[in-house]
């Protein structure tokens, strides 16, 4: 009986361990992003990261007056969100040239959300499944 107690114990910590955890990982977008600063990018993906709980692709722009090259981190929605707007795992390649819409981090440099992604090869605009409010 004793045993029994134990292992139910063990199992309930357990549990409220494991459904804590993903809920301390994610952020509220505010606290990440200034909705303020609307930033516009333009260059060449260097990798992309189809990975929970978001999606990054990183891009190498070209600053136009001092023509230093950056790489940005661009975080867009979850893979199954941005699947349900008409992304595939292939929409976004590395080389492929983008422009890319969002938000700037409030306190990393070179960080952006994505609202939307124009491929520049088709000009085709995805939306980028953001959890920006509207």
């Amino acid at each position: 009986m004793r045993s029994m107690r134990i292992l139910l114990a063990i199992s309930g910590a357990s549990l409220v361990l494991l459904t804590a955890a993903p809920l301390a990982a994610h952020h509220s977008f505010a606290a990440e992003f200034d909705s303020t600063k609307p930033v516009k990018l333009t260059g060449k993906v260097t990798k992309v990261e189809w990975t929970n709980p978001h999606a990054y692709f990183y891009v190498d722009v070209t600053d136009e007056k001092t023509r230093n090259v950056t790489n940005w981190a661009i975080e867009m929605g979850s893979p199954i969100a941005l699947v349900r707007i008409g992304w595939k795992r292939t929409s976004l390649k590395v080389d492929d040239l983008v422009t890319v819409e969002g938000t700037l981090a409030r306190n990393k440099n070179n960080l952006a959300n994505a609202r939307s992604v124009v491929l520049a090869t088709t000009g085709q605009r995805l939306g980028a499944a953001s959890s920006e409010p509207q």
